[in-house]
C-alpha cells in the first residue's frame, strides 16, 4: 500500500527532528541547542497508556537538557494535508493525555497544514462569566510560506518542502531543483538522499515536459541523483541486503524511475509497491540501462513467468 502523505511526514519528522522544530515551532525552539538531546516517545508504550486515544500519526518529541536547567519539554507535531481534517478538540485531548501521563504541564502543539482552507486556532471553555479552559496551538500554513524566500536556507526540511510552498507556476522547476540541490549539499548519507528524492517528487509532482525542462536546466544534479541510487542499488545487490529492506527497496525503484522515465503512473506505482525484494533489486537492474520503462517489467525472465 502507498504511504499517505501523513506517513511520509512523519518519518520526515522523526528522521529530522531538530530540523523540524527549528521550522515548524521557531518561536519555541530558538533555545534547543545541538546538546539538547530530542527523543521520539515509543508508539508501544502511547499505545499501552492510551489506548483508543493514541494517535498513531502524530509525533510526540521530549526534549531533555542536560544540565537540568530546565525541566523537560514535549512538543506534540502534527501534519494535515486537508485543513478540514484537522479538530482542535481532538488535539487538545490527545495533549491533556500527553501531559497527564508524563506528568509535565510543558507541553507545545504544532499543527502542519499542507493545502489552502480555514482551521480554526483557538479552543475556549467556559460560561457567561468565566473562561475555564484554554487551548492554541503552533500552526504552520506551508502553502503560505514563500518558497523563494527558503531557496538557500541550510534547514533541509525547509528545502525538501519547497514543492509544498508558495510560488509562481514558472517557478515550479526553479523550486523543484532548490530542493534537490538542497538535499545534495545538506543530506550526505546516500541512502536518505534517495529516501527523500522520492519526498520531493511526490509533492513536486512534475509533469513529463517539466522532467525534460529539469533535465536540461539542472543537468549536473539531474545527473548526480542518478548516479547515486544506480550506484546504491549495485552496491544493495552486491552485499546481498534485499531482506528486510522492501520499503527502501521500493523508494529507490521509483526514485531511478522518475529520474529516467518521468512521472510514474499508478499502475506503475502500485506494480513496484506489490513486488518482492529480489525483484525490486532485478527491475532496478534493468532500469540502469533500459530505453524505455516497459523494458524495465518485461525482461526475458519476467516473460518466462
Amino acid at each position: 500500500m502507498p504511504q499517505s502523505h501523513d506517513q511520509n511526514f512523519k518519518n520526515l519528522i522523526l528522521d529530522y527532528p531538530r530540523e523540524a522544530l527549528q521550522l515548524f515551532a521557531a518561536t519555541e525552539a530558538d533555545q534547543v541547542d545541538a546538546s539538547v538531546r530530542i527523543l521520539p516517545l515509543r508508539e508501544q508504550q502511547l499505545k499501552e497508556r492510551l489506548g483508543d486515544r493514541f494517535r498513531e500519526l502524530d509525533v510526540p518529541l521530549l526534549l531533555k537538557w542536560p544540565d537540568g536547567r530546565r525541566a523537560a519539554l514535549l512538543f506534540v507535531v502534527e501534519e494535515h494535508t486537508e485543513t478540514g481534517r484537522f479538530s482542535i478538540h481532538r488535539l487538545a485531548h490527545y495533549c491533556l493525555d500527553l501531559a497527564d501521563l508524563l506528568a509535565t504541564d510543558r507541553v507545545v502543539p504544532v499543527v502542519i497544514f499542507l493545502h489552502p482552507g480555514p482551521f480554526v486556532t483557538e479552543l475556549v471553555l467556559g460560561g457567561d462569566r468565566h473562561r475555564f479552559l484554554e487551548f492554541r496551538y503552533l500552526a504552520y500554513a506551508l502553502f503560505q510560506a514563500p518558497a523563494r524566500e527558503h531557496f538557500d536556507s541550510p534547514n533541509l526540511i525547509a528545502r525538501l518542502n519547497l514543492p509544498n510552498m508558495a510560488y509562481a507556476p514558472e517557478e515550479k522547476i526553479d523550486v523543484y531543483a532548490q530542493a534537490v540541490r538542497g538535499l545534495l549539499q545538506l543530506e550526505p548519507d546516500p541512502e536518505r538522499q534517495i529516501k527523500y528524492l522520492d519526498f520531493i517528487d511526490i509533492y513536486a509532482d512534475l509533469d513529463e515536459n517539466e522532467r525534460a525542462l529539469y533535465q536540461q536546466r539542472y543537468a549536473q544534479e539531474a545527473a548526480i541523483m542518478s548516479g547515486f541510487a544506480e550506484r546504491f542499488i549495485q552496491k544493495g545487490h552486491a552485499e546481498g541486503r534485499a531482506e528486510g529492506r522492501q520499503e527502501e527497496g521500493v523508494s529507490i525503484l521509483m526514485s531511478l524511475l522518475t529520474l529516467k522515465f518521468g512521472p510514474l503512473t499508478d499502475e506503475t506505482r502500485q506494480r513496484v509497491q506489490q513486488a518482492d525484494p529480489d525483484t525490486l533489486v532485478r527491475w532496478a537492474q534493468r532500469a540502469l540501462t533500459a530505453a524505455d520503462i516497459v523494458d524495465v517489467f518485461d525482461g526475458a525472465e519476467d516473460k518466462g513467468t
